[in-house]
């Protein structure tokens, strides 16, 4: 009773827990730690999502560049837009992808992909298709 109440010696708690038996069974401990542990997801990550975009005019690149804030990677084909449409898509969009940190690649003639910073691009599209290249391919 007096060491319920705290006024009991303390050298006799200390004996009761030295006494405990202290018994290791490794089966046991492995099959409680995992019933314990932590449940991980494997798919940790969300969806990628890669939006492909023929603007025909600037007023389309507003959209695009909200693709790109919501961390979206866009494939622009600019084959629709008159070629005074095109520059100011690729000026606005490249300012858009600065600001965001991202980057930008060309892929192709009036094909570019705008990625925001958590995109890395690796490797580059050679601009085989232009000039010689081409003849060899028909």
């Amino acid at each position: 009773m007096m060491n319920f109440l705290g006024l009991g010696d303390e050298e006799d708690e200390e004996e009761e827990v030295m006494e405990e038996p202290s018994s290791f069974e490794p089966d046991q401990d492995f099959a409680n730690a995992t019933r314990r542990g932590t449940v991980l997801n494997l798919h940790t990550q969300k969806q990628v999502r890669v939006i492909l975009s023929e603007p025909a005019s600037y007023d389309d690149a507003q959209l695009i560049a909200d693709h790109l804030k919501g961390h979206r990677s866009v494939i622009v084909n600019l084959h629709r837009a008159p070629y005074d449409q095109a520059l100011r898509v690729v000026d606005f969009l490249s300012g858009c992808v600065y600001a965001i940190g991202g980057s930008m690649q060309k892929l192709g003639h009036n094909i570019f992909l705008c990625a925001p910073e958590n995109v890395d691009i690796q490797g580059t599209i050679s601009e085989y298709l232009a000039g010689e290249g081409r003849a060899h391919l028909r």
